[in-house]
């Protein structure tokens, strides 16, 4: 491993992963780095944990989806484990699936007939949150070594820290614009029903619970519509 290369490549990335305009397009750049930068690494993705399951986010190959879907359907697995809130596990590795496992037995039995050689998992998370597991695959047994761990791992790094920032920046945009298209309708309300800014927000509100539709979908509506009806 040239970790000269590997610096000057990484710090490349860094700059490319700031540029990216979506969530979805930063998280493409970091699993498709790892098949780029991690000795070993064929195919990778990131996990999300949820309430209603798992969320497989920019997977490199349909094998980390498989995976990740045998992990939900199981309960059990790496990457399942990395991405818990609760793990104070920051890797999870498997050398060889050929061999068995006693952490997740079910699980590996499962993923020799996906192909699977062998894999790590990576927790992504900033001093503020977590933020899942970069998960990344090889087809052959005992493809990691040493260096493709740190490599994961630096990568990791970079990678949470790029996609809480995209995150946030999504999140705030969509906060404008959702500001946005709220005061259009309140206005639109107050011209067409003599209101005042209040009264106008609160016949949003109301009908928004009504209706059980969010405030930003009743506005929406108000603004193409002309009015509520």
């Amino acid at each position: 491993m040239d970790w000269r290369t590997f610096a000057e490549r990484m710090a490349a990335l860094a700059r490319d992963l700031l540029a990216q305009e979506t969530v979805t397009d930063t998280l493409e750049r970091i699993t498709r780095s790892a098949t780029e930068l991690v000795p070993g690494c064929d195919a990778a993705g990131i996990l999300l944990l949820h309430a209603k399951g798992v969320r497989t986010l920019a997977p490199t190959d349909q094998v980390v989806t498989d995976s990740d879907q045998l992990q939900e359907r199981l309960q059990e697995g790496p990457c399942y484990d990395v991405a818990r809130p609760e793990s104070d596990e920051r890797v999870f590795r498997i050398a060889d699936f050929r061999e068995d496992h006693p952490g997740w037995p079910r699980y590996v039995a499962e993923a020799r007939k996906l192909g699977l050689g062998s894999m790590m998992g990576f927790l992504l998370y900033t001093d503020e949150e977590d933020l899942g597991a970069l998960n990344i695959y090889s087809r052959s047994p005992g493809a990691f070594t040493e260096a493709s761990e740190t490599a994961g791992w630096l990568l990791a790094s970079h990678a949470a820290v790029a996609f809480s920032s995209a995150r946030t920046h999504a999140q705030l945009e969509e906060a404008v614009a959702t500001r946005h298209i709220i005061g259009e309708a309140m206005g639109i309300l107050m011209g067409s029903h003599e209101l005042t800014e209040d009264q106008a927000f609160d016949v949003l509100r109301r009908y928004s619970q009504d209706k059980n539709v969010k405030l930003r979908e009743v506005a929406r509506r108000i603004c193409e519509r002309g009015g509520l009806t």
